[in-house]
């Protein structure tokens, strides 16, 4: 008898299941198995088909709709003009300029779309050489 695997994350079920389907294992032996390393509670018989029949259509999530994207080229260029305008410019500052976008959104666009990394120096100490305290 093999050792059970108790409390298992759902992705490693799915890769398991995902793998046994590659290996065209029909659903049923695919549940026994799972049934059998994981305890009875694992997955049902009837999800083990619903996700067999979904990796062969897809395999992975289908893309979401999800929330319209603010972010345009028109709003682009206002952003970059803005810095261009001012290159000592805060994400805080952009954002007092353009109040009805979020400051996420405004990182994203200079970050991500405009390509703006931000440099930064610091004060290091000096490693004064024996030549350097005697002088």
């Amino acid at each position: 008898m093999f050792k059970t695997i108790a409390d298992p994350a759902d992705c490693e079920v799915r890769s398991v299941l995902r793998f046994l389907n590659a290996k065209k294992v029909k659903p049923a032996e695919i549940h026994r198995q799972l049934v059998e390393i994981y305890d009875e509670n694992v997955m049902t018989d009837g999800m083990v088909r619903k996700w067999v029949r979904q990796f062969r259509t897809n395999g992975h999530d289908e893309a979401r709709s999800g929330r319209p994207s603010v972010v345009s080229d028109g709003l682009v260029a206002k952003v970059n003009e803005k810095i261009r305008e001012n290159r000592r410019f805060t994400i805080r500052m952009l954002f007092d300029e353009f109040p009805q976008i979020s400051k996420t959104v405004l990182h994203e666009i200079v970050t991500n779309r405009l390509n703006y990394r931000k440099l930064c120096s610091r004060w290091v100490p000096n490693m004064l050489t024996d030549v350097d305290k005697t002088k």
